[in-house]
């Protein structure tokens, strides 16, 4: 920042979903009551996946080992793939057992279903079908499990833990085989099919020196800033919660006063919120290189496999690969659930930095291991739960319009709520589903967006 400157009868139904609704829904689409005129833009087209930065483009082909053409084309085949994920989720219901990218340009996407009959309608939307024992339901069920035995048991010999959608298990990261063992009993999963996998990493915190644009927090410590936000009329940016307690002081990268702390949590999640005085402007940049800025037009959440870069003042602007959402820390200054772990690598002071998958804002670092050297894997905070939790709103490239009259009722699309992959949203009379995980904006209403909202 700168001064002022997302059996049968059932299986003919689904059948025929799969070859209407997941197609893109042209009939729906049609029969809306306020069109878009024109076609419908593409994922790719909504997402700006279509025109990425070339800093962006650059990191890519550097950190995953892709020419140019690669580069641009994996940005496109994941936009895609996370609205046609989304809509699969939908049509398998409870049987839906997660989604991922892969290949060099992400061009397979991959759809778990615990029911085999549901490979067909996978395949017709020209996705890989995998049939698998868990649903991701329950796999998070089994997650939460370990949460629950984070609270009673020490856990910093089995510091990380999640869900693995690929080999649909959970997994515990542990410095021995019998730390996890241990609190796989502990979490009361014995028996179940929860891989241990020994490591001597410890993740920790990055939060001494800058990533992204510096700050200083009491004239002291640095950190990075995340994304720059409004709550109402007030300007400010998200970052780390370790980085600082609600009331610290902050100042800019220039060392001119900048603001101070609304709100922070840590442990539990990994996330702050900085409201910044009126020298500062709020603007929807990233930093990446060569004195370069990418901008973020959204936050609709990538899919596992998708590749993202990090913005950071210690190591600059690297890039990998999403690996696990939904995954559990437990640092030596305490446990964070909810993070995103990465094959982007990080050092001391990368802490509260961006994380961007094409246009699309993702979170902020929090931890990690290794360094940006040997390679390293590192964490962040989801950004939008920070939104959610905080009442924020996303700054974007994109012009902020306001919405038109909404429904009564907690179910009406309102522009900069955060809705979950499945929400159900109604907008001038119609009902759509949403497809990934966004804070709405007002240039993204369900009609125009079919990349993110279904019509039911």
């Amino acid at each position: 920042m700168a001064p002022s400157h997302l059996r049968t009868a059932r299986r003919s139904a689904l059948t025929a979903l799969g070859a209407l609704v997941l197609a893109g829904l042209p009939a729906a689409a049609a029969a809306d009551p306020t069109p878009a005129a024109g076609p419908a833009p593409s994922a790719a087209q909504t997402l700006g996946a279509d025109r990425p930065s070339p800093h962006l483009l650059s990191a890519l082909q550097r950190d995953l080992g892709l020419n140019p053409q690669q580069a641009s084309e994996r940005l496109v085949n994941e936009a895609e793939a996370g609205t046609r994920a989304g809509r699969l989720r939908i049509a398998l219901g409870e049987r839906f057992a997660g989604a991922w990218v892969h290949g060099d340009t992400s061009g397979t996407l991959t759809v778990a279903t615990t029911d085999a009959l549901d490979v067909p309608a996978i395949e017709a939307q020209g996705a890989t079908a995998k049939v698998v024992e868990r649903t991701l339901a329950e796999l998070r069920t089994a997650k939460e499990k370990l949460d629950t035995a984070a609270t009673r048991v020490r856990t910093l010999d089995t510091p990380v833990w999640y869900v693995d959608v690929a080999k649909n298990r959970i997994m515990v990261q542990a410095t021995s085989q019998s730390a996890g063992t241990a609190f796989v009993e502990a979490a009361g999963l014995e028996g179940e099919d929860v891989g241990v996998r020994m490591t001597a990493e410890r993740p920790r915190l990055l939060q001494d020196i800058t990533g992204g644009d510096a700050f200083y927090i009491n004239d002291s410590a640095r950190c990075s800033v995340g994304f720059s936000v409004t709550r109402g009329e007030q300007a400010g940016f998200v970052t780390a919660g370790h980085c600082g307690r609600p009331g610290a002081t902050t100042t800019g990268y220039d060392r001119t006063a900048q603001g101070a702390f609304e709100a922070s949590t840590f442990p539990g999640k990994d996330m702050a919120w900085v409201a910044a005085n009126d020298r500062w402007a709020p603007t929807p940049d990233v930093k990446a290189q060569n004195g370069q800025e990418v901008q973020v037009t959204g936050s609709a959440q990538a899919l596992v496999g998708a590749s993202v870069c990090r913005s950071g003042s210690t190591t600059g602007w690297h890039c990998g690969t999403v690996e696990q959402h939904d995954t559990s820390v437990s640092y030596a200054e305490g446990r964070v659930d909810g993070l995103t772990r990465t094959t982007v690598c990080a050092e001391p002071g990368d802490s509260g930095g961006s994380y961007v998958a094409g246009a699309q804002a993702q979170g902020v670092t929090s931890g990690g291991s290794g360094d940006c050297t040997g390679g390293g894997t590192t964490f962040y905070q989801p950004v939008n739960p920070i939104l959610s939790d905080f009442g924020l709103t996303l700054t974007t490239a994109a012009a902020q319009t306001t919405p038109g009259s909404q429904q009564d009722g907690t179910q009406a699309w309102t522009a900069g709520r955060v809705y979950e992959a499945g929400t159900t949203v109604t907008r001038d009379g119609v009902t759509y589903q949403c497809l990934q995980t966004h804070q709405a904006q007002g240039v993204w209403a369900p009609a125009g967006t079919p990349a993110l909202w279904q019509r039911l």
